[in-house]
C-alpha cells in the first residue's frame, strides 16, 4: 500500500456519514461491525444532533460534540503520523476543556508503551511505560483492552500532572491493540462514547500509517541482508543530503567492498557467499551508530550513510567496524576482510552521484593497497590525487561499471576533470599527460602502451636530429598526447576486427581535431602541444588530413611523431594481424620516405630504431 493509496482511502472515509459502515485500508469484517454497534448505541446517536451540547464540568464550559466529530473527519487524509497528531491536538484543545492529552503507542522491540503528552499551554512531553510495570493502569488498559478512569494518580511518570483524574482508552484496530489514548477529564464518563470515537480514529489512522511504513520497509529492504536495498538507500541518502544542506552539516557516505566473495561463491559455493554478505550486514548494523543508516549497495557492496559526520570521524567507525569484522571466522574461510572507502558531503562534492561514485573509487583505491598489519586500508576522496595511476584505474572501473546506469562515460569525466585543473605544474605535467595516454591505451587493449612508445621513438629521433632540449621535451610530451583526440571516437570503431569502412574511416579522422579542441585549447598549459595533436597525420604529398597540409606547412615535431607512431603500428599486433618485423616495417617506411613521411628523417629514424627496442 502507498501513501497515495491510503490518501484516496481517506477521502472515501470523508464523505460517507462518519458512522456507517467504512471501508478502510485496513478494517474489514470485525472492524465494521465495530463501527456499527457503535453507530446504534443511543450516546452516539445523540452526538448526530447539531443541537447537541453537553456540560464538559462545573465550570459550565460547553463541548460540542459535532464539531469534534467534523474534525475529526477532516483530517482523515494527512500523509504521516507526526501531521496527524499535530491536528488531533489542535481539535482537543480548540473543542475540549481538558488540562492535556497523551497518546501512547506500543513498540514490541523495547517492550514498551511510547507516551507523548500534550497540554493546553502548548508543552510537549515525552515518557515510556514498560509492560512489566503491570501495576501501571496505562498497563493494564493495554493489556485488558478496556477503558478505565483514574482518579489522581501519579502513574504518568510526570509529577506535574499526578493531581488530575483521567480516561485511558484502548487504541484497537483490526481486534489489536496498539498503544492507549489518555484524556485529562474530571467527568470523562459523561463523554465516553466520544472519546472511544475519538481513540477510534486515532487507532485506525495510525495503525494505517504502520502498515504503510512495514510496507515501505519491505519494497526497500534487502531479503538477504535485512539491510535497505539500493533503491531505499538512494531514496534516504536523498533526503539525509538534503537535511545536511539545510543544517549546514557533513555527511559521509562509507561503501564496503567484501573481498574475495566471487572466489567463494565460486569454490565454495553461492550459499557460503551469501553467509559471509549475511555476517557483514549483522556486524553493520551491531557496529554502526544509531544515527547511521546501511544499505547493500551491490552484490558484494555495502554502504553506510553517516549524518552530521566528517571524513576523519568516518574513517574512524570504519577503523573499529573492519577490526570487529576481522575478529570473525568463518569455517573454510577464515577472517573476514574489507575494502572501504569514504566521501563527505560537502567537502568532496555537492552531488549526491559524484558522491557515491567517490566513495566507491575510494573503496577500489582500498583494494588496491591491500592490508597492513591485517587490517584493510581506509580511503577517503580526500587522501589522494586524481592523478594517481591507482586512483585513475579506480575511477576509470567504477564510471566504466556504472556508465549505463548514469549516462556517463570515463572519458568524459577525465576530460571535465583535466579541463579543470588549469594550474598543472612543470613536475605534475608528465603525470596527468601519462595518465591521460593510459586511459586512451585502455580503450583499446591492441594499442596499450602505444602512447608511451611513440613517445619514446619521437624523443629519440628528436635528440638524433640535435634538436634543444626544450624542443626534445615538447616533442616527447605531445607524442605522448597524440592521440588523446582518440578520447571522443566510439570503441566500436577503434575496436573493429578488420579494416575499417569508409564511413568508420570519417569518424576516425576527427581524433586529431578532437584532440587540439577538446583538450589541449582549454588548457593554457598544453595549448604548445597542439600543432604536435592537430597535425601528425598531415603528409609531404598533401593528401593527409585534418586539413592537407603539404612538406613545408607541416610542423616539424609533428613530422617526427607521425614517423614514430607509424613505425609501432606497424610492429605492433592488430585485431586483424599480427605485428610485423622491424625489416618489414623499415621497407614500408623507405617506400613512403618523400611523399607520405620526411625523407631526411625517415633515414635518420632507420639508422637508430634497432636500439630503441619495441
Amino acid at each position: 500500500m502507498n501513501k497515495k493509496q491510503a490518501v484516496n482511502n481517506n477521502e472515501n472515509l470523508k464523505q460517507q456519514s462518519v458512522f456507517k459502515p467504512v471501508s478502510s485500508p485496513i478494517s474489514q469484517g470485525k472492524l465494521v461491525s465495530k463501527v456499527n454497534a457503535l453507530t446504534n448505541t443511543p450516546s452516539v446517536n445523540q452526538l448526530l444532533n447539531p443541537q447537541s451540547m453537553v456540560f464538559n464540568n462545573e465550570k459550565g464550559i460547553t463541548l460540542n460534540y459535532k464539531n469534534v466529530i467534523d474534525s475529526l473527519v477532516s483530517i482523515s487524509n494527512v500523509v504521516n503520523s507526526a501531521d496527524f497528531c499535530n491536528k488531533v491536538y489542535s481539535i482537543i484543545t480548540q473543542n475540549i476543556d481538558s488540562s492535556f492529552f497523551a497518546i501512547g503507542l506500543f513498540k514490541e522491540k523495547s517492550n514498551c508503551i511510547n507516551l507523548k503528552l500534550h497540554d493546553k499551554v502548548g508543552n510537549n512531553f515525552s515518557t515510556k511505560v514498560f509492560l512489566k510495570d503491570e501495576e501501571n493502569p496505562i498497563v493494564q488498559v493495554f493489556k485488558e483492552r478496556t477503558t478505565k478512569f483514574v482518579e489522581k494518580k501519579d502513574y504518568l511518570k510526570l509529577s506535574y500532572y499526578k493531581n488530575y483524574s483521567t480516561a485511558i482508552l484502548p487504541l484497537i484496530s483490526v481486534n489489536k491493540c496498539i498503544g492507549v489514548f489518555i484524556i485529562e477529564d474530571a467527568h470523562a464518563n459523561q463523554n465516553t462514547a466520544l472519546y472511544q470515537l475519538i481513540a477510534s480514529q486515532i487507532a485506525l489512522v495510525t495503525h494505517n500509517f504502520e502498515l504503510m511504513e512495514k510496507s515501505d520497509e519491505l519494497i526497500n529492504t534487502d531479503t538477504l541482508t535485512l539491510l535497505y536495498n539500493h533503491r531505499g538507500f538512494q531514496e534516504i541518502l536523498t533526503n539525509e543530503i538534503d537535511r545536511a544542506k539545510i543544517n549546514k552539516q557533513q555527511l559521509s557516505v562509507m561503501m564496503l567492498d567484501i573481498n574475495n566473495i566471487t572466489k567463494i561463491n565460486r569454490e565454495l559455493g553461492h550459499a557460503k557467499g551469501d553467509e559471509v554478505i549475511k555476517l557483514v550486514a549483522e556486524k553493520v548494523r551491531q557496529n554502526v551508530r544509531e544515527s547511521d543508516i546501511a544499505g547493500r549497495y551491490g552484490g558484494d557492496e555495502l554502504a553506510i550513510i553517516l549524518p552530521n559526520t566528517s571524513s576523519e570521524q568516518a574513517k574512524y567507525v570504519a577503523e573499529y567496524l573492519t577490526y570487529s569484522l576481522s575478529c570473525c571466522f568463518i569455517d573454510e574461510i577464515g577472517p573476514i576482510k574489507v575494502s572501504v572507502g569514504v566521501a563527505t558531503y560537502p567537502d568532496c562534492t555537492l552531488d549526491k552521484e559524484k558522491l557515491l561514485i567517490l566513495a566507491e573509487q575510494a573503496m577500489y583505491i582500498s583494494k588496491a593497497k591491500g592490508y597492513k598489519d591485517g587490517m584493510s586500508a581506509i580511503i577517503s576522496s580526500s587522501d589522494f590525487n586524481f592523478w594517481d595511476n591507482i586512483a585513475l584505474k579506480s575511477y576509470a572501473e567504477v564510471i566504466s561499471k556504472r556508465h549505463s546506469q548514469l549516462g556517463i562515460n570515463f572519458e568524459e569525466e577525465l576530460i571535465e576533470k583535466f579541463n579543470e585543473d588549469h594550474d598543472i605544474s612543470d613536475s605534475r605535467i608528465w603525470e596527468v599527460a601519462t595518465s591521460l595516454a593510459g586511459a586512451i591505451d585502455a580503450k583499446d587493449p591492441y594499442t596499450k602502451g602505444h602512447s608511451t612508445s611513440v613517445s619514446k621513438f619521437s624523443e629519440a629521433l628528436a635528440r638524433a636530429i640535435n634538436l634543444p632540449e626544450k624542443e626534445v621535451e615538447r616533442i616527447t610530451l605531445g607524442a605522448l598526447l597524440h592521440d588523446v583526440g582518440k578520447i571522443g571516437i566510439p570503441e566500436s570503431v577503434l575496436k573493429k576486427e578488420g579494416p575499417l569502412s569508409d564511413e568508420e574511416w570519417v569518424i576516425m579522422k576527427q581524433h586529431p581535431v578532437i584532440g587540439y579542441e577538446k583538450v589541449l585549447q582549454p588548457n593554457p598549459n598544453l595549448r604548445d602541444l597542439i600543432p604536435i595533436v592537430k597535425y601528425h597525420h598531415e603528409r609531404i604529398d598533401g593528401k593527409g588530413y585534418p586539413e592537407g597540409l603539404s612538406n613545408g606547412d607541416i610542423p616539424l615535431a609533428a613530422k617526427i611523431v607521425a614517423i614514430a607512431d607509424t613505425y609501432h603500428a606497424l610492429i605492433s599486433d592488430r585485431p586483424y594481424r599480427k605485428g610485423m618485423n622491424i625489416e618489414k616495417a623499415f621497407e614500408i617506411l623507405e617506400e613512403g620516405a618523400g611523399t607520405q613521411w620526411d625523407a631526411d628523417l625517415v633515414r635518420t629514424f632507420i639508422q637508430i630504431a634497432p636500439s630503441l627496442g619495441v
